[in-house]
């Protein structure tokens, strides 16, 4: 099979807040383009976090922002549930190991609505995602076979991901959660999605330009 003429890498974290607020623009480059996630565990390892007052009150104002830029709902339950659940912990390593197995299960495009349902679980639902069987469960609404897809969670090489997730950011130039970078051919290009969250429609007339050569990426 070819190679696509043009593909756009989305570096992201599950528990990141922009990944979310950034969510649309990856449904609305789905249509036009191949896209491929390749999750960073920002809270994963020696990251991960309990939840607690602290870290509460260091996300919600981000969260508050993120939803009044890109339009993206945080849901009571994330707010005034999950929040405020000192029993909970934030791991990233769970999630990714997720969509890495609905990837090798079920392909790429399964992987991405995987991901896009954890995301809505964590921010509207109030969901623990870093706890197996609720990825488990999610997979399963989307037709995976709940054994094989724990089994294929277990057998995910997280390390490995994350370093080659990592080299990627560093090789592309991105700063963080979520860096975007299209690829034509051997080269790769950095959005900066700041100014497309909100816009989606705006944000593929970009990438279609982009992809023909119409119009120069930013900071070029």
């Amino acid at each position: 099979m070819a190679a696509p003429a043009a593909l756009l890498h989305y570096i992201h974290d599950p528990l990141c807040g922009w990944c979310y607020g950034a969510w649309p623009l990856v449904t609305a480059a789905r249509a036009v383009l191949p896209v491929t996630a390749h999750g960073g565990g920002m809270m994963a390892g020696r990251n991960r976090r309990r939840v607690s007052a602290d870290l509460r009150n260091h996300v919600m104002p981000h969260d508050h922002r993120i939803a009044q830029l890109s339009g993206q709902v945080f849901g009571e339950r994330y707010f005034n549930g999950l929040l405020t659940d000192s029993s909970a912990v934030f791991d990233s390593g769970p999630p990714i190991a997720a969509v890495l197995a609905m990837q090798a299960l079920k392909g790429n495009d399964a992987g991405l609505d995987l991901l896009a349902a954890i995301q809505r679980a964590h921010y509207q639902e109030g969901r623990r995602i870093s706890d197996e069987p609720v990825l488990v469960a999610l997979a399963a609404q989307l037709g995976a076979d709940g054994p094989a897809f724990a089994s294929a969670m277990q057998q995910q090489d997280l390390d490995a991901h994350f370093q080659t997730t990592r080299g990627l950011l560093d090789r592309v130039g991105g700063r963080g959660f979520p860096t975007f970078a299209l690829q034509r051919g051997e080269a790769m290009d950095v959005i900066d999605v700041a100014m497309w969250l909100g816009r989606p429609v705006q944000w593929v007339a970009h990438l279609r330009g982009a992809m023909a050569g119409a119009s120069a990426l930013p900071g070029r």
